[in-house]
């Protein structure tokens, strides 16, 4: 029981520490995180991978770079998505246009955009499925279970550690009531008889 409640425990703090730092160390670096919902980066960023993007100069944007956006309102896609960029066409002083492709999708995004913007969310790294985990704490019963399961192992060991204490006070008890009986029969016993010499 000691061992699974180790185990289990190393497993909990190893899985908090890790959606620790995935959560706040970006952050502190200037990186935004995104978890990849939809499938059309499969191969390059699998579902339920994160994303990091650091924001870049619009101006220093290439084709082949992914980036995180928000689709034109006529594509008819409601929030972000990150696709990569596989055109880019100079309009000269109605600037630039852009147009994406999921790695995993055939053809390129039926839109083009513009960036309004000086600067754009660009993919700089990510890491597999480590999403799934972000996502599941928004959901109640997977917060009460994290939470919960350390304080059950935790109550599991108070009890078993209570359990034990009794177990010896209650042996130490007895073997004092053992050895106070002993004592007091040996003290109640009468002395043995003395010899006595016959005269012949």
């Amino acid at each position: 029981m000691q061992v699974i409640r180790k185990v289990l425990s190393g497993i909990i703090v190893a899985a908090g520490l890790c959606l620790a730092a995935a959560m706040l160390l970006p952050a502190a670096f200037g990186y935004d995180r995104y978890v990849i919902t939809s499938g059309s980066m499969t191969g390059t960023y699998d579902r339920g991978s994160i994303v990091f993007d650091k924001a870049v100069p619009v101006s220093d944007l290439e084709v082949g770079d992914a980036i995180t956006y928000t689709p034109p309102a006529s594509s008819g896609v409601d929030g972000l998505i990150t696709h990569r960029i596989v055109s880019i066409n100079n309009h000269g002083k109605d600037g630039f246009s852009y147009r994406t492709k999921g790695d995993a999708n055939p053809q390129a995004d039926p839109w083009r955009f513009q960036l309004s913007q000086p600067t754009q969310a660009k993919v700089a790294f990510s890491i597999p499925y480590l999403g799934y985990g972000i996502a599941g704490l928004s959901m109640l019963p997977i917060r009460m279970l994290i939470i919960g399961l350390p304080a059950l192992l935790i109550a599991f060991a108070l009890i078993a550690r209570l359990w034990r204490e009794a177990g010896e006070q209650a042996h130490a008890r007895n073997l004092a009531i053992i050895a106070e009986h002993e004592q007091r029969q040996g003290a109640a016993a009468p002395p043995p008889a003395e010899g006595r010499a016959i005269a012949s």
